[in-house]
Formats: C-alpha cells, structure tokens, sequence
C-alpha cells in the first residue's frame, strides 16, 4: 500500500478548515491566472485552465472570482504576474519530495521553503536531483463504500484509466494526466464522487517512515501546503495508516 492516498485524503478532509481562513481559494486563483496566461482563456482548448475551473467550482468559488482571476490571466485586467518553480529535496528519513509554487517575489519564496524544509529535518537539493522517481499521472481516489471493485474498473477503464488499486479503504485510480478530466466525468455521471481529484507526482517507489521521522514529514508538509506560494507538495513517504491517523489528530 502506498502512503499517497492515506495522506491525500486526511489532507483534503482538513481542507475544510484551510477554506475558511481563504488559502484554498487564494492556491485556485493563483492556478487559474497562471493557466489563463500560459494557455489562454478558453477552457475547452486550455486543458490546465478546464481542471483549474473545476477545482474552484468543488470548492464552491464564485463564478465572478474565477471569471476575474482568467482575465487577470489573459491581460484583460490588471493583477499579478506570478512565477512557477518546482523546488526538490529531501525530507527527514531520505523522503524525496517535489514542491510546485507559484509566486511574485522567487528569491524571498526559495529562502523561506529552504527555511522550513531545514526547520523539520529536511534540505533542498540541486534539480532534478528527485524529480526521476516521480512520473505526472491523474490521481483519483474513491471511498471503497461507494462502489465494487468490478463496477468501478469497467467505469474507469472505458473513459481512460490505466491502473486501479486497493488501498485499504480506499481505490485508487490512476490515469494520464490528459484523461483525468474524462474519467472523473465518468464517475459523476454514475453518481461516484471522488474524494480526490488531481494531477499529481506519483513516486514510482516509497520511504517507509515512523515515529519521530514520520512526525517530522507530517509537520513539514503541513508548513509547506501552509506557505501561501505553494501550490502543491509531493512526497514518497510511506506511514502506517494507524500511525497517520495519530499524528495528524495530534498536530
């Protein structure tokens, strides 16, 4: 079992609480200014833009603030010219991690990640020092409650999925990045609702961490998806999901 879900569906659990205080909504804006100005601002020829839009929509953004963030996007209206970067490194217990920021100020940005991978026994590392063990794919997961392993394989496999496993209690899905959207469309349209939804980095292998290492990796992802230049964090570190559990309950 990988440690990719467990920690992903803990994570976007709490995200109701990062909702409220506006993070998850500044991270959307952020994503879909920088999909409008790289690919423009039609959804159905600008992939990018079309999950970012739904992305905002799941979380219940209004249609006026996704609409402003595309034209600050495209120019039609003043805003910030944000940067991308992806920053690799190492975190406590040799975890190899790859965080995504999007930011207007790269050098302040670059000296406070170094700051809290170093503050929760981590470092940064050269690029591309990691960035070989982890392959782009769409990631899904689905609660095992809301489907059958045979009804759910045949679903994602029509509309593009290339793998399906048991997790626990959960199913992962992973597909092409590009097919992602089609294969989430064809879960809702047999009324499964993912619990997540995403392109992420997927590691090809895992890090098994417990006790004070697996405390550290906890506190500094949370800082990490905390930041508000992060857009996402990925990271191959594998903990038991009774210990997950505990940590996260107690942070």
């Amino acid at each position: 079992m990988s440690g990719h879900s467990k920690w992903a569906t803990i994570k976007h659990k709490k995200g109701a609480a990062d909702a409220r205080r506006g993070k998850v909504f500044t991270k959307l804006i952020k994503e879909i200014t920088v999909a409008a100005r790289i690919g423009g601002s039609d959804p159905d020829g600008n992939p990018r833009l079309r999950a970012a839009i739904n992305a905002a929509k799941a979380e219940n953004m209004p249609a006026d603030n996704i609409k402003r963030a595309i034209q600050k996007g495209t120019g039609e209206l003043p805003g910030t010219v944000y940067e991308e970067a992806v920053y690799e490194g190492y975190g406590p217990g040799g975890a190899a991690m790859m965080v995504e920021i999007a930011t207007d100020k790269k050098n302040r940005t670059i000296s406070e990640i170094r700051h809290i991978f170093g503050k929760h026994g981590g470092n940064l590392g050269e690029s591309g020092c990691v960035a070989w063990m982890f392959s782009k794919k769409g990631y899904i997961v689905v609660e095992k409650a809301k489907a059958s392993e045979e009804a759910l394989l045949d679903l994602v496999t029509e509309a593009g999925a290339d793998d399906l496993v048991d997790d626990g209690t959960n199913w992962e899905i992973m597909a092409p990045a590009d097919k992602l959207q089609q294969v989430v469309e064809r879960l809702k349209s047999a009324n499964i609702e993912p619990s997540v939804a995403e392109v992420s980095m997927i590691p090809q292998t895992y890090v098994k961490l417990t006790g004070r290492p697996a405390d550290q990796m906890l506190r500094l992802v949370e800082e990490l998806e905390d930041h508000e230049d992060v857009q996402h964090v990925h990271a191959n570190f594998d903990i038991e999901e009774a210990e997950l559990q505990t940590l996260s309950q107690a942070q």
